[in-house]
């Protein structure tokens, strides 16, 4: 299988954005094929990352996929054609946070 996202992305145009908590990775860039990524223990993507740790901006880097949230070596990115953004939320994260904030809680 060819990789369709071999190409570094603009952060605002991503391959995909994956959320959990007040945490985002936006994928940039595949470094393998999704063949290869299932093979590779240490795959990786280049990232956009923000979370309260970063003030607001983003920190770009390699981000091995095991340690993005909900992210799977060798998953589809991009839509059927490769090129839209999927978005991926942790539901469970976002309801950990509605049941700790007390203002939420009526």
């Amino acid at each position: 299988m060819k990789n369709l996202q071999a190409k570094t992305r603009d952060i605002e145009n991503p391959y995909a954005i994956f959320y959990a908590g007040n945490w985002e990775w936006r994928v940039l860039k595949r470094y393998q094929s999704p063949d290869g990524e299932k093979k590779n223990e240490y795959a990786r993507w280049l990232c956009a990352v923000q979370s309260p740790h970063t003030y607001g901006g983003w920190d770009m880097g390699d981000t091995y996929i095991s340690d993005i949230p909900n992210a799977k070596a060798g998953m589809a990115l991009g839509g059927e054609n490769g090129l839209e953004c999927v978005k991926v939320y942790d539901l469970a994260a976002q309801v950990r946070e509605i049941v700790l904030d007390p203002k939420a809680w009526g």
